[in-house]
């Protein structure tokens, strides 16, 4: 997890929570996808993170060989 993606699901989580507060649906709403956008980059972070280990498990053992 990125800190870059962290704040910009905290800072979407504010103006989720501004938009609620001030019942403005439209700043709601794009706080809602500033959020959901910086948790979608961390999941893919995570998913080449894990394909890069899997190659290099791969790579291991075949220089074993």
């Amino acid at each position: 997890m990125s800190l870059k993606n962290k704040a910009e699901q905290v800072k979407g989580k504010v103006k989720e929570g501004a938009g609620e507060a001030t019942d403005d649906e439209s700043m709601k709403l794009k706080g809602k996808v500033e959020n959901l956008a910086g948790q979608a980059k961390d999941k893919a972070e995570e998913v080449k993170d894990k394909a890069a280990e899997k190659v290099n498990d791969f790579m291991d053992k075949k220089d074993g060989e």
